[in-house]
């Protein structure tokens, strides 16, 4: 027989049994579109975090203090960020943002919360990309004089205020009296770049009225300091300018106290772990898929047993076996391809729906298709009603044709 023929014989077999088929249909195509929605979930959540951290900018270097032989006391001071912003020393240095980061509770009136304070400078407005809504951010006057002023963001704002701006309202910082001067723009919670839960006051205010850290000069330390590039394509000689700069500073001719990490190192990170996230999902979806193919191999072995006398008739008129062989085979190819194919049109149908949503968590789903998710899913499901028939393929060709004749 001819590819052809065989294909055809394979459709009407399958045409002959259409509730059977169905119901055979019915695990593949679950699981394509368990298979499909999973792993454009994951996709959509890889792209949210990517996009995310991308637009802080990809021109950010991150410097972070190491441990003194002395305790805990910061290695990295308010004069070491100010110190790299230099045009002789640091020429591919654009700005620097230092930040102190504490864990504090918040309360407004009746409202309270508990939440992560940064103490910071104005460059860090510009430096992280942050867009005030309501008010302004912190000042270099407020700076200097330790003033008690905060920025909240999106999310503790309504939190504490509702839907009122509360430009000029009280809180309290850890039992500290803060007046509200300006509300950030909402940028999505705290993770991966978002601001939504954290409040900004003065780098000095923090270090002298919430920060337990100290540096041994007696300085003002800091958690990190953010670097900001002239360039994406400066970011190698201002991680080797900044790295000079604290060297001379801190008279360093051994291990350096202090690490630099940047958003591209971090991206690549998260792309290697949301991957390995995406196909996770994918395989824990094509589980399903396994069982459909096993369905499959059931019902194709229900089929060679009906027809043995057929398959008898057929060697007996001169079918080779690999004819009764590739005939099985195609049918249960068929049988899975079909359910492969209607499965990705739900899958595909499902994506739009489920973006957007709210179905898992407080936070709408993001959903991320691309062609090589259905590539994958077609394959995988041609693949399993492949190795689902070969087995009943093999046993219909084995048999004799004079047993197959006999069977009742």
């Amino acid at each position: 027989m001819n590819p052809l023929d065989t294909f055809r014989t394979a459709l009407s077999a399958i045409a002959g049994n259409r509730l059977r088929a169905g119901l055979t249909l019915l695990g593949v195509v679950i699981g394509v579109t368990a298979v499909i929605a999973l792993m454009t979930i994951g996709r959509g959540v890889q792209q949210s975090i990517t996009s995310r951290i991308a637009s802080q900018g990809t021109n950010q270097l991150f410097v972070q203090p190491g441990v003194t032989n002395t305790g805990n006391a910061s290695t990295l001071t308010l004069e070491d960020a100010y110190s790299l912003v230099d045009i002789v020393f640091a020429p591919s240095v654009k700005g620097a943002a230092p930040e102190i980061r504490t864990n504090a509770q918040v309360v407004a009136g009746r409202e309270n919360t508990s939440t992560q304070v940064i103490g910071v400078t104005p460059e860090y407005e510009d430096i992280r990309n942050l867009t005030v809504e309501f008010g302004e951010f912190i000042s270099q006057p407020q700076v200097r004089s330790n003033s008690e002023v905060a920025v909240l963001g999106a999310d503790i704002s309504e939190t504490l205020f509702g839907i009122r701006i509360p430009l000029g309202q009280p809180i309290r910082i850890n039992g500290r009296r803060f007046t509200v001067i300006g509300v950030l723009e909402d940028t999505g919670g705290t993770a991966f770049g978002g601001t939504g839960n954290r409040v900004y006051i003065p780098i000095t205010t923090s270090y002298y009225r919430l920060s337990l850290q100290r540096t041994t000069q007696g300085d003002v330390a800091v958690d990190q300091i953010t670097v900001q590039a002239r360039g994406e394509e400066f970011m190698d000689q201002a991680e080797d300018e900044v790295a000079m700069s604290l060297r001379l500073r801190h008279r360093i001719t051994g291990e350096d106290d202090f690490t630099i990490s940047s958003n591209q190192e971090l991206l690549e990170t998260l792309e290697e772990t949301t991957n390995a996230l995406v196909i996770f999902l994918g395989a824990i979806a094509g589980i399903s898929l396994v069982v459909g193919g096993i369905g499959i191999m059931n019902i194709m072995l229900v089929s060679v047993t009906e027809r043995t006398r057929e398959i008898g008739i057929r060697k007996a008129m001169g079918a080779k076996r690999r004819d009764i062989l590739f005939q099985f085979i195609t049918e249960a190819t068929l049988l899975s391809l079909g359910g492969g194919l209607i499965g990705l049109a739900i899958g595909l149908a499902s994506t739009p729906i489920l973006n957007g949503r709210n179905v898992i968590g407080p936070r709408p789903i993001e959903t991320g298709f691309s062609i090589d998710i259905a590539i994958i899913a077609l394959v995988v499901s041609a693949l399993i009603g492949l190795a689902s028939g070969i087995y009943p393929a093999m046993r219909a060709a084995k048999m004799h044709p004079i047993d197959a004749l006999r069977y009742e």
